[in-house]
């Protein structure tokens, strides 16, 4: 099976799973996220083929290019699109991208012990320099804003 084919094959996987949940944890039919999450899944497959067949690049920055493309102001249908993505939860979304992740270390289990103890203090100190960052930046924001 080929990149493209396996990417796409995941990404309805996921979006399937992310629809049940947007459902369940935040209260939007699947029939009504539904055309978000499709925009979502096409982007995405948009960019697993541009990363293959215009310049291998990392996928990702033709995903948020191509998103961001379709939401500018002055694209036709930007405001449609913006609508129907609007109805689909980011928490939603990490759920099955993080349950993925999780199984695709696990499969490396052996690769993971090899690496000893040293990458779980590595990992602690990443994790709590970014949870200590991303605080430090939401309380300057929304002390910026008034908010706190």
């Amino acid at each position: 099976m080929n990149k493209v084919t396996e990417s796409a094959i995941v990404l309805l996987i996921v979006g399937a799973i992310t629809l049940i949940g947007n459902w369940i944890g935040y209260g939007f039919g699947i029939m009504e996220a539904l055309p978000g999450m499709a925009v979502l899944v096409g982007i995405c497959i948009l960019g697993v083929l541009a990363n293959k067949y215009i310049y291998n690049l990392p996928t990702v920055l033709y995903v948020i290019t191509f998103g961001m493309i379709i939401t500018m102001p002055g694209v036709p249908g930007h405001e449609m699109f913006a609508g129907w993505v609007a109805k689909v939860n980011f928490l939603a979304l990490t759920t099955p991208i993080l349950a993925y992740a999780g199984v695709g270390i696990g499969k490396d289990l052996p690769a993971l012990k090899k690496t000893g103890w040293r990458i779980v203090v590595v990992s602690l100190f990443v994790m709590t320099g970014t949870y200590v960052a991303s605080a430090g930046i939401a309380h300057v924001v929304l002390k910026f804003l008034g908010e706190i």
